[in-house]
């Protein structure tokens, strides 16, 4: 029955809150808001102080639905405790009980302060003494004028809960005129006064050292209340500035604590906090201490509440409310408004009158929770209507059946049970219930027939009747048989089942009693059969957690019946378990863990793997022995690399696999070893005169083997007998250098390189050799010729003298035209031993100036003599023109328009011919001194593709394209 058509007492869905009020605000009314919900509504009273106001029409007290609405309110009239009464004909309910204050700054007195005089290095406290106010302030300090506020900096303090400034060290900077600033935050106003100066002056100085003395201590004693914030002050004066430290002296160290520095704060203080704390202050110069308590209370909280309850008239009933806080909550009952008994409410004998709107209130003196519910007393004649014994009962031949029999009444009906105009009493087949369920067993077809129900109280009488049925008995027919099979592999579990023909039959399979979701397999289950009496399960792709018992249930609406059958699934082996690693040395590590589960099949060998600190993979590692059987618990990790980071973990085979890996063990550092591998990458040269350079691959992290990796250089002339030695520290090291004033340039040099860490030194590299430092070439080449090859390039030639040995050396030839300056000269470079190159990319017709240097690491050597080349011109632009050809016998002869060369460009020497005898063969390159030729041609010929430019000094000219046809000796369009 919805709430729209049913009667019910008022619950509230708004109650008034604890209100704050600004003194002197421009708002003109304060709200105190109040809800409930109620079929009829609910109508609302309010009391002040336990008294209850009159609402009159000219009064400053208006209701607005609910809402008690107070205008142009004053601390003298309206300070108080109120509270909302809401009442319908269902009964009457009071709200929590909320305080309306006045909250307000005054400013401070107008009197200067005395000036505060304080010799330099000794602590000083300001008063703040701020003016009355309610609520509680924040406080800050300003130093000589807005807004230069000091900053809490752990030599400079503010007490929160006086407002005093705190100095724990003064210096010469701290002179000044001091005010307090105390800010009140209420509601939607925040106002702010401040205090006349206070000045601090400096006589001499006198900055000795002196010991801690605590000046701001928080109480002997703090209450706070559970889920509130709690804030301890301690500040110390002292020279030099104090350290402050905080410990509770009993109980756990709470990880809530915010900041080490002169406040403890605790967010949401719990009972765990409840204890005795100690603030130390200590400096060089000695320490001071103070201790206090923090005691937690609670305000009342409901364990247990009362609910709406419909009872039976004539009944008994026991209502009990339970709360818990700190001081223990005393609980009382209201009953439509009314103050009852406390503790436990107790009714016997329930009459209508009693019914009504109950609450419990539970109080301490941190304040008051309240639980309403609905007590509704029934009076009622026995009524089927809404449960009716159910119309048609069909039962199994030989089974059970239950029939309810449950009328609305009140107070509860006594029922008979009747079959036909029998009248059932309790026998070895037939059961009545105290509740009046008629349960028949061992069922046959002489049950069948009409059931009825009577049910009698004193309001009245009513009865309901039902047919028995009797069905065939549901029989498992083929059940389901115990299987063992691997992993992945495919199953079917039969079960087939006789019913009633007159009624359906459904299967359901459960694995382990809990019931298969088919939907949600994955696709491993399914229906085998659409087969009414067929309900086999298909099991694809089986995995290890398909393993159990499952069970098959045939059921109609009357009964069922089961049969179970166990399937073992074979796989890999579980995870180990239980890594441990002992007996650590510098390449070896004894590991152990503990057996998982074979899954059925008897695990063949271990592996055992590993990963460093430098890499995220695992990688299965060398173990002694070589291959660990099936039933080892322990090995040995060998050729591990020493002073390395590793985590290792084991898996376990069998004939079906490799299982899932253990958990990592504990991450574990193999002990340091001396290097085993020397660097590599030896080599060097080059650097300033007289050096030698010598260089390396730093070695990685994998081959230091310990700490304090560094390398050992030796070195010495080629020829000579004794070796240099120098130590190169730090592992990322990659060179090092050898200055001494005798080396001659390009010095061959023996070196070799080994590494050391703090257990020893490594094995020596292969010698290498490596040149001293090569000095710049001091010899210029000669008899450089340029010659122009064709309009945009040129051939250079050059001689050189070469020193002995020859350093690596290279060449560059310089290049830049007539009228331009040197430096801005091109440059082509080219290996140090030849002696010639290629220029292209010049401009044609010009005249350019050459020079050929040589250059090493050291620097450039002196240029050789310019020489002087002029480009020559570029080859005509205009293409052959007047293409023509005629065909006799093999051969077709080619004609063309004479090219002539302007001033400009170069002569012309003959002409080039492209010939292709289609788009897809290779072509013939033809040269002709005259603008004809002669071409051979096949038989079969059709057609060819042809190409003709000018050549001369100066290159190649444009290209004039054409189509040869057969039948066609004219000029044709140009091919693209």
């Amino acid at each position: 029955v919805g709430t729209g058509t049913r009667s019910y007492g008022p619950v509230f869905e708004e109650q008034p809150a604890h209100t704050l009020f600004p003194e002197g605000s421009a708002e003109e009314k304060v709200t105190l808001g109040c809800r409930a919900r109620a079929n009829p509504p609910a109508t609302y009273r309010w009391k002040m102080n336990g008294t209850e106001l009159r609402l009159e029409p000219d009064s400053r007290y208006r209701l607005v639905a609910g809402d008690l609405v107070i205008s142009n309110p004053t601390k003298a009239k309206d300070s108080g405790s109120y509270q909302c009464v809401a009442s319908n004909p269902r009964g009457t309910v009071v709200s929590r009980e909320a305080s309306l204050r006045f909250g307000f700054l005054q400013e401070f007195s107008a009197e200067e302060r005395d000036p505060v005089r304080i010799t330099e290095g000794w602590g000083v406290m300001f008063t703040c003494s701020p003016p009355p106010h309610y609520p509680g302030l924040s406080y800050r300090w300003l130093l000589n004028e807005f807004p230069n506020f000091i900053p809490a900096d752990g030599r400079r303090f503010i007490s929160q809960t006086t407002g005093n400034l705190y100095i724990a060290k003064t210096e010469a900077s701290d002179t000044g005129n001091y005010s307090c600033f105390a800010t009140s935050h209420i509601d939607f106003i925040t106002k702010s006064v401040f205090s006349k100066f206070s000045h601090l002056i400096f006589p001499a100085a006198d900055v000795r050292q002196f010991p801690p003395s605590i000046k701001a201590r928080f109480p002997v004693d703090t209450y706070a209340l559970t889920g509130q914030a709690v804030t301890l002050e301690c500040f110390a004066f002292g020279n030099p500035v104090p350290r402050i430290k905080w410990r509770k002296l009993d109980g756990p160290q709470s990880s809530k604590w915010i900041g080490s520095e002169p406040l403890l704060q605790i967010q949401q203080a719990g009972f765990e906090d409840e204890g005795t704390y100690e603030c130390e202050a200590e400096n060089a110069k000695g320490r001071d201490t103070h201790q206090g308590r923090i005691i937690i209370h609670a305000q009342p909280e409901w364990l247990d509440v009362i609910s709406d309850t419909e009872a039976d008239i004539g009944s008994d009933l026991r209502w009990s409310c339970v709360a818990s806080g700190k001081p223990r909550p005393t609980v009382r009952w209201l009953r439509d408004g009314q103050p009852l008994t406390g503790g436990e409410l107790r009714f016997s004998r329930l009459v209508q009158e009693d019914s009504g709107m109950y609450q419990c209130v539970a109080e301490n003196k941190h304040g008051t929770v309240y639980a309403s519910a609905e007590l509704t007393v029934q009076a009622l004649a026995p009524d089927f209507r809404l449960n009716p014994v159910k119309r048609l009962i069909p039962a199994a031949r030989s089974g059970k059946v239950i029939i309810p029999c449950q009328p609305r009444a009140a107070p509860k009906a006594t029922v008979l049970w009747t079959k036909g105009t029998e009248l059932l009493v309790n026998s070895s087949r037939v059961t009545i219930t105290a509740d009046g369920t008629l349960i028949l067993q061992n069922i046959s077809k002489s049950d069948e027939g009409k059931y009825t129900c009577f049910a009698e109280n004193p309001m009245g009488k009513a009865n309901s009747t039902g047919i028995l049925s009797v069905r065939d008995a549901t029989k498992i027919t083929l059940a389901p048989s115990s299987a063992d099979i691997n992993v992945g592999e495919n199953l079917t579990l039969q079960c087939h089942a006789s019913h009633d023909p007159t009624m359906d039959l459904t299967f359901t399979w459960s694995l382990d009693d809990f019931p298969i979701d088919f939907d949600k397999s994955e696709g491993h289950y399914r229906r085998a059969s659409a087969k009414e009496a067929i309900g086999d399960l298909s099991i694809s792709n089986a995995q290890l957690r398909h393993s159990g018992r499952y069970t098959c249930t045939a059921q109609t609406v009357v009964d069922s019946a089961s049969e179970s059958a166990t399937l073992t699934v074979r796989g890999p082996p579980g995870p180990p378990g239980g890594v441990v690693v002992r007996d650590i040395g510098d390449t070896s590590v004894q590991l152990s863990w503990s057996r998982g589960f074979d899954n059925h099949s008897p695990i063949a060998r271990y592996l055992i793997e590993a990963r460093t600190l430098l890499s995220s993979q695992w990688k299965q590692m060398r173990t002694n022995p070589v291959n660990i059987e099936g039933n080892a618990e322990t090995a040995q990790v060998v050729n591990l690399i020493p002073w390395m980071d590793y985590e290792f973990r084991v898996l376990a085979s069998n004939i079906l696999g490799i299982g899932e890996p253990s958990l990592p063990s504990s991450k574990i550092r193999t002990k340091e070893a001396a290097p085993t591998v020397a660097p590599s990458g030896l080599g060097g040269g080059g650097g300033a005169p007289n050096e030698l350079i010598i260089t390396w691959t730093p070695t990685l992290r994998d081959y230091q083997n310990g700490d304090g990796f560094g390398y050992i250089v030796s070195f010495r002339r080629k020829g000579s007998q004794a070796w240099l030695r120098a130590r190169v520290p730090h592992a990322e090291s990659l060179h090092f250098v050898y200055r001494n004033e005798s080396i001659a340039p390009y010095t061959p040099f023996e070196v070799k390189i080994k590494a050391y860490n703090r257990k020893g030194e490594g094995p020596e590299s292969l010698t290498a050799i490596v040149y001293s430092a090569e000095e710049e070439p001091k010899a210029a080449p000669y008899r450089v010729i340029a010659k122009s090859v064709l309009s945009s390039e040129m051939d250079v030639s050059w001689e050189s003298l070469l020193p002995k040995p020859i350093p690596p050396f290279a060449l560059q030839i310089r290049y830049w035209k007539d009228g331009d300056k040197e430096e801005a000269a091109d440059r082509v470079r080219t290996a140090g031993l030849v002696t010639s190159a290629h220029v292209t990319g010049l401009n044609p017709n010009t005249v350019y100036h050459v020079s050929v240097r040589a250059y090493n690491r050291a620097g450039t050597g002196p240029p050789s003599p310019s020489t002087n080349v002029t480009t020559t011109r570029p080859p005509p632009k205009r293409p052959p023109g007047n293409i023509s050809w005629s065909f006799s016998g093999s051969t077709v002869s080619i004609k063309w328009d004479p090219v002539v060369a302007k001033a400009d460009e170069s002569a012309v020497t003959g002409y080039k011919m492209l010939y292709r005898q289609d788009s897809h063969s290779a072509p013939t390159l033809y040269l002709a001194s005259k603008s004809h030729i002669d071409i051979p041609i096949p038989e079969d010929f059709t057609h060819a593709f042809v190409q003709i430019r000018v050549t001369g000094p100066g290159g190649d000219g444009t290209p004039a394209e054409v189509h040869i046809l057969r039948n066609s000796g004219t000029w044709p369009h140009p091919l693209h």
